[in-house]
């Protein structure tokens, strides 16, 4: 193990092994999203088919994304991944403004949206019912214990990162058995019930869908929405014991993995409901268990939601303090960000504005959906950069060593980077008002970097 000499970790030591950083990927991916978003991606087509094609596309798209990161990460095992990439690729100004983003927008967001949807999951448990019942003022017990819950994390990750990935990889495990247990109730059990169920339901559809090209995309947004967090475990890549062989395992596999257990969830819930039922149903997955299995289905899904909520709360939180951090030790963020606390050599002070931005916006709750909207549409944007650096590193070094090399080249990045294009260019179309926001956000960025740059010649 590498607890000293580590200069890609800027102090930090590797901790972390293959089966972390595939539960990592795994563990951040499955969230509450699988078990929500059949209704807004059969809401958008109407059929089975149709939804099964977007699950498959969003699929390939987001391994294809992972293959491409497997690359730059085994190449460039520094913590901050993306950060990393595009500081080496395009320089600081890029790297700033990515930092800049994720730092005050799309991390605290992320991390907010769970907090909350975590205490809304466990809303649904009599003994939480309280969660909704005003506590000071106008906020309601539901945002405290959201915040509460949110440095109780936070100060897991702050006295150990191998302890948070031990419980990151038990909650994932967990999460997987139960999404199969889901899926087991409702292939064994729909033929228990009066209702309409079985392998017909999939030649159902639901009339009232948006249907056509911007349905499509539609429910393909919300499917990489579902998929998203695979790029994380590379934020951690200066922690992670032979980075060139368990970085490509844990993207890869990861990655492959959920998106079999995605499509597995999705079958068993449209073989218990016929697609009017999915497209109008608030929790879609719940409804089906409640169907096959009563009390009992509805008890298991929201242990499932809440156990599947927990590990993405703890890997998100874990890995992207490590953006803000890489910034600070290459002097691009307050130099305070990049300290490391003594005695258990994590990056505390990361850790502890991100959990703070966080409460903050947990607070402003109905305030900030459109927060977070831009949050995806600056992700997406940034996934496209940090692929392009794939093409940087290959002209600029092609005799540097490559311990992996993304099957598919360049084909397989450039139809990333195609996809992401296409996709931002609907989100303008569809959601102009947020798009608009989210670059000028990060427009912002580019004055505050110079002055940022200019006060720090002045001081020398």
């Amino acid at each position: 193990m590498e607890n000293s000499a580590n200069p890609e970790g800027d102090g930090l030591p590797r901790v972390l092994t293959a089966t972390h950083a595939t539960a990592i990927v795994v563990g951040i991916i499955i969230g509450s999203g699988i078990f929500l978003v059949p209704r807004e991606m059969m809401a958008a087509v109407g059929n089975s088919r149709t939804v099964f094609s977007v699950w498959i596309t969003g699929g390939l798209l987001s391994l294809f994304g992972a293959m491409t990161y497997a690359e730059l990460a085994a190449m460039r095992p520094r913590v901050g991944g993306d950060y990393a990439f595009l500081h080496a690729a395009y320089g600081p100004l890029i790297a700033f403004l990515y930092t800049w983003t994720m730092t005050l927008i799309s991390t605290p967001a992320t991390i907010a949206t769970i907090a909350l949807g975590l205490v809304r999951v466990l809303g649904t448990f009599q003994a939480f019912a309280f969660f909704a019942r005003p506590a000071i003022g106008s906020f309601v017990w539901g945002q405290l214990i959201a915040i509460v819950a949110t440095f109780l994390v936070t100060m897991l990750n702050i006295v150990s990162t191998r302890d948070s990935a031990n419980v990151q990889t038990l909650l994932t495990w967990l999460k997987v058995l139960l999404v199969l247990v889901v899926a087991g109730f409702c292939f064994a059990g729909a033929s228990h019930t009066s209702a309409q169920t079985g392998l017909h339901n999939f030649a159902t559809t639901f009339t009232a869908a948006r249907g056509g090209f911007a349905g499509f995309m539609v429910a393909l947004t919300a499917a990489l929405w579902a998929y998203d967090g695979w790029s994380d475990v590379t934020q951690l890549a200066g922690e992670v014991q032979k980075p060139q062989r368990s970085l490509p395992i844990a993207l890869i596999g990861g990655v492959a993995t959920v998106g079999i257990l995605y499509m597995l969830t999705n079958a068993a819930v449209q073989y218990v409901l016929p697609a009017a039922i999915i497209a109008t149903a608030e929790r879609p997955a719940a409804d089906a268990m409640q169907l096959v299995a009563g009390h009992l289905g509805a008890w298991i899904i929201s242990i499932a939601m809440a156990i599947s909520v927990t590990a993405t709360f703890v890997g998100s939180s874990l890995s992207n303090a490590r953006i803000p951090f890489a910034a600070a030790n290459d002097g691009l963020f307050p130099a305070v960000l990049g300290s490391v606390q003594p005695r258990y050599r994590t990056p505390w002070a990361s850790l502890l504005l991100q959990g703070s931005l966080a409460s903050l916006l947990i607070l402003a709750v109905g305030k900030f959906q459109a927060l977070f909207s831009l949050a995806i549409f600056a992700e997406w944007l940034f996934y496209a950069i940090t692929i392009s650096t794939v093409f940087v590193f290959r002209k600029r070094e092609p005799t540097a060593d490559r311990p992996y090399r993304v099957t598919g080249y360049p084909i397989v990045p450039a139809l990333f980077i195609l996809a992401a294009l296409v996709l931002l260019v609907f989100s303008f179309a569809d959601q102009p008002r947020n798009s608009i926001a989210g670059s000028i956000v990060i427009l912002c960025g580019i004055p505050i970097y110079f002055l940022t740059q200019r006060r720090k010649r002045t001081m020398v």
